[in-house]
């Protein structure tokens, strides 16, 4: 369950601007969060790219290449899985956080496939923390080792070797950039030290380390001019007022401590993460964006309250074209769960909401959203923590008419159905959170602000 899935969004104009008059994005000296609240893939890619227009500042405060989305920029498409995704605006400075883990033969093939497709002067706009950490091919082949070795208790990670990445930071015999572009021979030891430690656990782990030490000794003279403090640049950009836009990777309930353990990543994507990742404080958070898809999907294994394993289920995979755009391997689909949207706003403390595809359920006659929680016929009040009494959830639902009528070329939120304002309403009152955009499409312009 730590596999985060690409997110299609459509960009018409050029560089990601669309001509609209640049706006701030928080109050001054604050920064705007772009946070997912479900199981991932709400369409975060969106929201973010919409916003990324106006920022000066992009940044990825935590996990890896397991996650990202592309972006159609005219008749140009990027994908994006570590690269911030504002680096299409050629205004913007995009950071790597402390808290992101990097595979840097990954980035450099994801940066050359984007220099393919057109990405201009990223050489000059991104920036890497001297605090990240290294995820090695070694990594990769641990996270596949281990995988296998659970059997039928798989949790479905990418295998992209983030959470043994993740392990050996919290084991403290990881390597960070600083190590890499300071000095080799001591980055050299601590390799190896790292490769034995993994092979007294693996044996059969197989890492060539004076063909690996050349590659990096290679990577470490590329990547040099890209690795600096950026807490200090964070700290800057934050004092002069810049238009601060931070960008969650993966989602609530796959954070490492809140998620619904152990089907989460290696972690923290609800808010903590955005100042642990970055190193900025919790004052200089402004607007906290929560991205909500319509309805719910989940890939993997796991507890899944609203799930429809019938033929609603079916229309809302077919409908949304719920497959993972890296794995292709299809999405539980379900009703929209609001326990689990009022416990990820509890952790987050979200000020606005950003629904997605609101257009995939056009064809409903009615549409139910689970409210509440029974548990051997009591009511719980909370997301529970264990996985083992989540599969246990009997759901309580409030059913809602539809509107059987499509949305998807309607811009203001007066035009919708009654049906469908009465849905978006409905979910507002709920969670006692306003909800700020509507996405009726994939295209980027396909979006209602109220």
């Amino acid at each position: 369950m730590a596999d985060g899935e690409m997110n299609a969004v459509h960009v018409n104009g050029q560089n990601g601007d669309s001509g609209v008059k640049k706006m701030k994005l928080s109050e001054p000296n604050k920064v705007t969060v772009v946070l997912g609240t479900q199981w991932g893939d709400e369409g975060k890619g969106k929201v973010v790219d919409m916003l990324a227009t106006n920022a000066d500042v992009v940044c990825r405060c935590q996990g890896g290449n397991n996650a990202g989305h592309s972006v159609h920029v005219g008749d140009k498409e990027y994908a994006f899985h570590l690269l911030p995704s504002g680096i299409v605006n050629e205004a913007c400075t995009a950071i790597i956080g402390n808290g992101v883990v990097v595979h840097l033969p990954n980035l450099y093939e994801e940066i050359k496939k984007n220099e393919n497709h057109g990405l201009p002067g990223w050489k000059k706009r991104l920036l890497i923390s001297d605090r990240a950490h290294l995820v090695f091919d070694m990594h990769q082949q641990v996270d596949g080792l281990q995988e296998s070795s659970r059997g039928k208790n798989s949790i479905g990670t990418t295998k992209k070797g983030i959470g043994p990445t993740y392990s050996s930071k919290v084991t403290r015999n990881g390597l960070r950039m600083c190590d890499l572009v300071g000095d080799f021979t001591i980055f050299s030891d601590k390799f190896r030290n790292l490769v034995d430690y993994h092979k007294k656990i693996y044996p059969d782990l197989n890492v060539d380390v004076e063909s690996e030490l050349q590659r990096y000794e290679k990577l470490r003279e590329e990547i040099q001019p890209l690795v600096t403090d950026t807490i200090g640049h964070m700290y800057t950009a934050i004092k002069d007022g810049k238009n601060v836009l931070i960008e969650g990777a993966q989602s609530a309930i796959l954070d490492i401590d809140f998620g619904l353990y152990p089907y989460v990543t290696s972690s923290n994507c609800t808010i903590g993460g955005v100042c642990t990742g970055l190193g900025i404080p919790p004052r200089s958070i402004g607007n906290v964006y929560g991205v909500v898809k319509a309805y719910l999907t989940r890939v993997g294994a796991g507890g899944f309250p609203t799930e429809q394993s019938n033929e609603i289920g079916e229309v809302l995979l077919k409908r949304g074209a719920e497959y993972g755009v890296t794995t292709g391997r299809p999405r539980r689909c379900g009703w929209l769960d609001m326990v689990m949207l009022q416990y990820a706003n509890m952790i987050n403390g979200l000020t606005a909401l950003a629904i997605t595809k609101l257009d995939i359920l056009d064809t409903f006659k009615e549409i139910k959203i689970g409210v509440a929680y029974h548990v051997n016929g009591e009511k719980i009040n909370t997301f529970p923590a264990s996985d083992e009494v989540l599969q246990k959830v009997k759901v309580e639902y409030l059913t809602l008419p539809g509107w059987e009528t499509s949305t998807e070329n309607i811009r203001k939120f007066s035009d919708l159905p009654p049906n469908a304002q009465r849905y978006i309403k409905t979910i507002e009152s709920l969670i006692g959170v306003p909800v700020r955009w509507v996405g009726v499409g994939k295209d980027r312009f396909s979006i209602i602000e109220i």
